[in-house]
């Protein structure tokens, strides 16, 4: 059960990073020379850059899945809150494979709603983003304590 979970969370995140790539590659001739680059708190640009700034969000989102997918592959090198034993091993390992796999579902989806927000604003400066920045931040703080919830339940 736990590999097949595993797999299907590994093609959803690689399809996360082919989509967010082929949106960013997709819009790219049509975006103006001058994009936002980054925005306040109250979704206002207040930082312009080259239209070349549109492929950070997915080069970014290439290098984490580099990294997270070497943090898997060896579940030892990971820092971990709670000590571990030979008793807690395998509960501590899987929680952090599962809770890496689904921080990269997380982190897809805020730059992805960030790169559509910022392709959208460089065209109207009234657009919101699909998604508020506070809802991102939410969504990642909540994750992290679900995971030390599970990680107390199991050490």
């Amino acid at each position: 059960m736990g590999n097949t979970l595993f797999i299907i969370f590994d093609i959803f995140n690689f399809g996360l990073l082919v989509f967010l790539w082929w949106f960013t590659i997709k819009h790219y001739k049509r975006l103006p020379q001058t994009i936002p680059v980054h925005f306040d708190f109250d979704g206002k640009a207040d930082g312009f850059g080259s239209k070349k700034y549109s492929f950070l969000m997915p080069g970014f989102a290439t290098a984490l899945y580099v990294l997270f997918a070497f943090v898997i592959r060896d579940p030892e090198s990971a820092n971990y809150p709670v000590h571990i034993t030979e008793q807690n091993k395998d509960a501590q390992f899987l929680i952090m494979e599962i809770f890496i796999r689904w921080l990269y579902i997380v982190i897809s989806l805020i730059f992805l709603n960030n790169l559509d927000y910022m392709f959208r604003y460089a065209f109207d400066e009234k657009v919101k983003p699909r998604v508020p920045l506070a809802m991102s931040i939410l969504a990642v703080i909540g994750s992290l304590v679900v995971t030390f919830i599970f990680i107390g339940i199991f050490k």
